[in-house]
């Protein structure tokens, strides 16, 4: 309750200073947008169930600054695992970012407030529930990103562009915070990335410090392909900590050529996505599984109309601490609206 009130009361007073704000100064009309899902989960012949919400607000303020931010609402129907059909329930309220952009020049935006850590491209680019082709995240998620947020500053944007190719750069600072809405440790890195337009390619690597209590550093890489004239997608990240390291590889064929994207068959895509990691030494703080571990996701997304969309993918991990089978399927609306008429 005490986690609910405080998101509560930072939302009212947020809404309120941008109303004033908006009144006198800004003329483009913000928007609201997000997805709602309803999702389960089943492993070792268990189900959870977990019907969730991220809202999304984009509110421009002028021509050069521009408040956004994300929250998450998820109610959690597990089974109580003693044999009995008795289901616990629990209820998580938070604030995945709020920030405050500003854009300075063509080449840099100066961001302060709770931003979403630019480590890897996951994190940034894919945890949205109307994006992700898979309800969870791959294992390696935690490197780098920590809690995924970081409370502090950060500038951005496209160092250098051209017909042949384009230099994206994004570098912060972290403050340390235990406030349980915009919590984050203390440190600093960033992210920088060369993408090809002619080839649609990306590559890019990144690097984090931590500085609150131990140092740690941890750095990463990725590489983007999405040829054109082409439905197919690979996306593919590789991230080393102090304790523990991996990859995750994923693509995707929506089967557009059949048809059109509109026709029974060209709605479907199928997915797959193949991930390892690998124990150097242990730890309990990195988020990562205790022993080497590997992992195939195999999904079957398909697009309905209006924005609507069923999720569902089979999974199997293997470890030496266990192997599991992980059936999991959901349906996620995506919407978006203005919240009035601009002028």
């Amino acid at each position: 309750m005490k986690i609910r009130d405080t998101f509560r009361r930072s939302v009212i007073v947020l809404v309120a200073v941008l109303w004033v704000t908006v009144q006198s100064q800004a003329q483009d009309t913000p928007l609201i947008s997000g997805g709602i899902g309803f999702l389960t989960a089943t492993k070792g012949g268990n189900t959870s169930y977990f019907p969730t919400a991220q809202p999304l607000i984009a509110f421009p303020l002028g021509s050069n600054l521009l408040v956004e931010g994300r929250a998450a609402l998820l109610e959690d129907f597990s089974p109580e695992g003693n044999g009995q059909a008795d289901y616990s329930h629990f209820h998580y309220v938070a604030l995945s970012y709020l920030q405050l952009d500003y854009i300075a020049t063509a080449h840099a935006t100066v961001v302060g407030g709770e931003f979403l850590t630019p480590f890897g491209t996951y994190n940034e680019r894919l945890t949205p529930i109307w994006i992700s082709n898979f309800e969870d995240a791959p294992l390696i998620l935690s490197l780098g990103n920590g809690t995924g947020s970081s409370v502090g500053g950060m500038v951005r944007g496209s160092a250098l562009s051209n017909s042949r190719y384009s230099i994206d750069y994004a570098a912060y600072y972290s403050a340390a915070s235990s406030n349980q809405n915009f919590s984050s440790h203390n440190g600093w890195g960033g992210r920088a990335s060369v993408y090809l337009p002619a080839k649609r390619l990306e590559v890019g690597t990144s690097y984090t410090r931590a500085t609150e209590d131990k140092h740690v550093n941890d750095f990463g890489l990725h590489v983007w392909w999405e040829p054109s004239n082409s439905p197919f997608k690979l996306r593919s990240e590789f991230a080393h900590g102090a304790h523990a390291q991996g990859y995750w590889l994923e693509s995707d064929y929506r089967l557009s050529r059949f048809g059109g994207d509109t026709t029974l068959l060209g709605r479907l895509e199928p997915v797959f996505r193949w991930q390892q990691t690998f124990r150097s030494s242990p730890s309990s703080q990195d988020g990562l599984p205790s022993a080497n571990t590997q992992r195939a996701d195999f999904g079957m997304d398909y697009h309905l109309p209006h924005e609507l969309r069923i999720n569902t993918s089979y999974s199997r991990q293997l470890s030496s601490s266990g192997n599991s089978n992980i059936w999991e399927t959901g349906i996620i609306y995506r919407f978006l609206t203005p919240t009035w008429r601009g002028k």
